[in-house]
This record gives structure tokens, C-alpha cells and sequence, in this order.
């Protein structure tokens, strides 16, 4: 039993790390971000979405405009409806907030994209465990040389 407490308070750390990190940026008008808020409408914790693609994103979209959100993002806002807080895409206009869309958790799932993991696991990694792709392998395998029967042969070989 106290291995499953010991596993359930180090999920909870990690998961209060990964929404403390996704709201410690300051915004700034123009940015959008889904939001999200309790039954008094006070605000619980938002990650930023973007406008245009980056490295780590993935496209969707909500209400019908394109945005480029991280996997974990999409996660945390399945993990904050769990949690019966109301979410939504919200837009800064630098002197208060603008609701875009309702509901985005209805729009766009984890399995929408592709992933099968659970949002607590998808959150805690920031980003699928899945398809994850180490470039230093890919580098490595594009340098790689082939033995001498397997290698193609040159003009001269033949």
C-alpha cells in the first residue's frame, strides 16, 4: 500500500511541476493560451498555444482556426475537465482576457492525434512516450557505413 502512495504523491509532484511550469511565463498581448478555471471562475492554470509550428508541436484546431499546441497540452486539458474545471481557448488583449472558444477538450483528444497514452503520462513526459525520436540516432544511422557486400558498387567495381 505504500508503494502505490509513494507512486500516487510522486504523480501528483509531477503533475503539479508540469502545470506550475506551463504558467510561469508572463503573457503578453497576442498571446493565446487555453485557460483554465474553477466553478467561481478563477483561474487554476493555462499553457500557452501557438499561431504558428515549431519544433514539438502538432496542429489542430478550435472553432475552426489553426493552432500548434504540445502534447501535453492537449493532455492537461483532458486532466483539468477530469478534474471538473472548465477550459477554454482564451486570447491576451493586454488589458484582460478574450474567450475565443468553449470547450476545447471536445474539439481535440489525445486520440484525435494518435496517441493511446495515458494524459497523466502524456503531461508527466511532456509529450507521448511513443514515436519519440532521438536525433542523435538518426545522425548516427545516416553516417553509418556498410560492410563491403552490401555496399554499392562504384563505376569501377563493375
Amino acid at each position: 500500500m505504500s508503494i502505490q502512495r509513494a507512486l500516487l504523491a510522486g504523480g501528483a509532484f509531477f503533475l503539479a511541476c508540469a502545470t506550475a511550469q506551463a504558467g510561469s511565463t508572463t503573457p503578453k498581448p497576442g498571446d493565446t493560451y487555453i485557460i483554465s478555471r474553477d466553478g467561481n471562475k478563477l483561474f487554476r492554470g493555462s499553457h500557452r498555444i501557438y499561431d504558428r509550428m515549431a519544433d514539438g508541436l502538432v496542429q489542430v484546431q478550435y472553432c475552426g482556426r489553426s493552432y500548434w499546441v504540445r502534447y501535453a497540452t492537449v493532455a492537461w486539458t483532458q486532466l483539468e475537465v477530469q478534474r471538473e474545471y472548465e477550459v477554454r481557448v482564451e486570447f491576451n488583449r493586454g488589458k484582460g482576457w478574450r474567450p475565443i472558444c468553449d470547450h476545447p477538450e471536445e474539439q481535440v483528444t489525445l486520440e484525435d492525434l494518435g496517441v493511446q497514452d495515458d494524459p497523466r503520462l502524456v503531461v508527466q513526459n511532456d509529450g507521448s512516450t511513443v514515436n519519440r525520436v532521438n536525433r542523435f540516432s538518426v545522425i548516427r544511422e545516416a553516417f553509418k557505413t556498410t560492410s563491403g557486400d552490401s555496399a554499392a558498387k562504384s563505376y569501377h567495381g563493375n
